[in-house]
């Protein structure tokens, strides 16, 4: 594991240059250690949603792209430098509609939906830590999904304040709505979990 610098605020030109086999994000300038590797049902959860929406798109022909960990989206503000964002993430899936978000690092920029699966290692993160950013960068819909409740919580932005209202909570036997369509429910009672 690599040192950190105690009150260093890391960029994404640090994050370029740690070693390969490191798997960190880093949310405002703070460098945070992935969680070691992912449990049976996180990857099924993955796989599942990840299958459901690319048929969607693709029987839609819809324009958007959907990617699982690891991908790199950097989350910067409208001025700044690339190398110079303090916010490089690799969300469990990022569904990404502007083509021009994407290169071949990953996203610049922030997703039009993000999904998180919790890992028992460090549920805060994804329920404090990323939903803030998320609101922040102006993620038009994140979903936090539990596989140890088996609850989903879904945050869409309001048009009108222009920040997350308060959250719909599913189970698994629920049928959810995806927002950023207009007729694309995921019915997680018949996913293969």
């Amino acid at each position: 594991m690599s040192n950190t610098v105690e009150n260093k605020i890391y960029t994404y030109a640090d994050y370029l240059s740690y070693p390969e086999g490191e798997h960190i994000e880093i949310i405002e300038g703070h460098i945070y250690n992935m969680s070691p590797a992912p449990s049976r049902i996180h990857q099924e959860i993955i796989s599942e949603l990840i299958t459901v929406i690319n048929s969607y798109i693709k029987s839609s022909k819809g324009n958007c792209k959907v990617y699982p960990a690891p991908f790199d989206v950097i989350l910067k503000d409208d001025n700044e430098e690339i190398v110079n964002s303090r916010n490089v993430i690799q969300p469990d899936i990022s569904v990404i509609c502007d083509k021009n978000k994407l290169t071949d690092k990953g996203c610049t920029g922030a997703p039009d939906m993000i999904i998180e699966v919790v890992s028992p290692f460090n549920p805060s993160s994804d329920y404090i830590r990323k939903l803030n950013l998320y609101d922040q960068y102006k993620v038009r819909e994140y979903w936090i999904v539990n596989p140890m409740k088996q609850t989903i919580l879904v945050y869409t932005l309001d048009e009108n304040t222009n920040q997350y209202a308060a959250p719909e909570a599913y189970t698994f036997k629920d049928k959810i709505k995806v927002g950023i369509y207009d007729n694309l429910e995921i019915d997680f009672n018949v996913l293969d979990l």
